[in-house]
């Protein structure tokens, strides 16, 4: 696979306060990666970083062969680089298909294909943006996104505060994305098992570094460096201290 984009020493923020602090990553075309890490380690500065919204310390940042490093953010995403922020910034004043037919650039995603992808916006396509559900605006903006023909797509929490019933089939059409459409993506979620499954690799980050690199299923393996840089994994059961006997298949509390 040929590399698609590359970080080196990658040092920014926003005005004085430095968040990420040298950080290095290559991704290749059609790899999916996990961005994880607890709230405030600097997941959303990096994909900001990549979208050119922060303030640039130092290091570069290639993009499919060009130096995007100085490049203002609607150059970048002229190059390719599709964003889905956690506000979503749909236009909730417009219709589902008139916010998808205003941002459509090129042909590869047209309305009946993103409507394939996500029916529930084929079945509301007459409803304004603030007549849908939050998980509905989540398919949307990923929809939006999807319009312009993105080489790589940036997903920052697009699970966070959906029903579980949304968040299933957003994360399906997200798998599909990458499984079948072969698509580049970054999917920063706190749910880390919830996109282990359907990613390639995974880095953590804390302070702004990466503290933690393997692929997907290596991780999701990995109880200790879950419960170590993610506070997700259980511990084990410790002995009760009691004479009394523990009954058969009986266990201690959990603490998680």
């Amino acid at each position: 696979m040929s590399e698609l984009l590359a970080i080196e020493s990658l040092v920014s923020g926003y005005r004085d306060a430095v968040v990420i602090n040298g950080l290095s990553l290559s991704l290749d075309a059609g790899q999916a990666l996990a961005l994880l890490g607890r709230n405030g380690t600097g997941k959303t500065t990096l994909i900001d970083s990549i979208m050119g919204l922060t303030r640039h310390v130092s290091g570069r940042m290639r993009f499919n062969g060009e130096d995007i490093t100085r490049l203002a953010p609607e150059r970048r995403a002229a190059l390719g680089i599709g964003w889905v922020p956690q506000e979503r910034n749909i236009f909730r004043s417009l219709t589902v298909e008139e916010n998808l037919t205003a941002v459509q650039r090129g042909s590869a995603w047209g309305i009946e294909r993103v409507y394939a992808m996500f029916p529930r916006l084929g079945e509301r396509r007459r409803n304004l943006g603030n007549q849908l559900s939050g998980g509905e605006q989540q398919m949307l903006a990923v929809a939006r996104a999807l319009m312009l023909d993105p080489k790589l797509l940036l997903l920052d929490e697009p699970l966070e505060g959906l029903a579980p019933i949304i968040v299933d089939e957003l994360l399906a059409a997200i798998a599909r994305l990458i499984r079948e459409e072969k698509l580049t993506v970054i999917l920063v979620e706190q749910k880390a098992r919830k996109i282990l499954p359907v990613t390639d690799r995974a880095v953590i980050l804390d302070r702004g570094a990466i503290v933690h690199a393997a692929s997907s299923a290596e991780l999701l393996a990995d109880e200790a460096a879950m419960a170590a840089h993610l506070s997700v994994a259980e511990r084990p059961a410790r002995p009760r201290r009691s004479s009394t006997p523990v009954p058969p298949g009986g266990t201690g509390q959990h603490a998680h």
